[in-house]
């Protein structure tokens, strides 16, 4: 392992909690919007977005010598990537009544994104509080090679 596997692994982890809050900024910046993407010549309504993530995998190498036994690391973790941002397919789209409104259907209603304000805070919540667990840890890891520095004065 070297002296860096640290501070790569919660670099990792803050650059994806980061597009995490990207994405739920998306979404609140998005929920009143009814022109999100056009589909078959007609607009479809925003949909909610979501991240996820998947363990960064190591090389060959790292893997064989995990398998064997004579892994460097003891089985630790080589970070966090993102495997993907996914549109929310299964919270349906919510329909108001607003006959004024220029993309209401012949009954009067508009489809709205699925798009809830209350679940985007508290993801947002999560992910900030994740951001910070991670900084911290970047910075006791700092901490610990500066002292390691110090030891060679």
């Amino acid at each position: 392992m070297s002296i860096f596997h640290s501070l790569n692994t919660s670099a990792s982890a803050l650059t994806a909690q980061r597009l995490r809050m990207d994405v739920i900024s998306s979404n609140m910046a998005n929920i009143d919007s009814t022109r999100g993407k056009m589909v078959d010549g007609e607009w479809e309504p925003y949909r909610r977005k979501m991240v996820s993530f998947q363990p960064r995998e190591g090389q060959f190498s790292t893997m064989l010598n995990l398998a064997m036994g004579t892994s460097r690391h003891g089985g630790v973790g080589e970070g966090v990537k993102i495997s993907g941002i996914k549109e929310d397919t299964e919270t349906p789209l919510k329909l108001v009544f607003d006959p004024t409104h220029p993309d209401a259907n012949e009954e009067g209603y508009v489809q709205m994104p699925n798009v809830d304000p209350l679940r985007e805070m508290i993801d947002l919540m999560s992910a900030t509080r994740s951001y910070e667990a991670n900084v911290t840890v970047l910075n006791a890891n700092k901490a610990m090679l500066m002292k390691a520095l110090e030891i060679g004065k």
